[in-house]
């Protein structure tokens, strides 16, 4: 299940993956994002906190299916902020970052340990503007 942390008036996305994240988690979060588009955002600053995420609880299919959709909408993502207790995420989020650095001109990912949830609002809402 997922929620949104607090909602942002311009371009930045605030999410919590609760337990699992389903096909219908997957929807919401892409509908989420499109309005922030119609709204004007050339780029989304995205949070996304995971630190009640069960793997087991969630579906492969809706997590391929993300990643599959976050990758043809890259241009658009702005600022991601990784929030959880992880030393896997914690260790792959710099290698997200030298692998897309050719394409993310302005862009970062950065992770926050759950006690930094502050810091990451504050820098999703830093991130490139709504215009892009």
């Amino acid at each position: 299940m997922i929620e949104q942390l607090k909602t942002f008036p311009d371009n930045v996305l605030a999410i919590e993956v609760i337990d699992g994240f389903t096909g219908t988690d997957e929807q919401l979060c892409r509908k989420w994002f499109e309005a922030k588009r119609v709204a004007g955002a050339e780029q989304v600053n995205v949070l996304v906190k995971l630190d009640e995420m069960k793997l087991s609880a969630s579906s492969v299919k809706a997590f391929f299916e993300d990643i599959l959709w976050a990758l043809r909408n890259y241009t658009h993502l702005g600022h991601l902020a990784i929030v959880a207790h992880s030393k896997v995420l914690k260790a792959m989020v710099p290698l997200d970052n030298l692998f897309f650095q050719r394409a993310s001109e302005g862009r970062l990912e950065h992770y926050f340990d759950v006690s930094q949830l502050n810091e990451a609002i504050a820098f999703v809402n830093e991130g490139p503007s709504a215009e892009g």
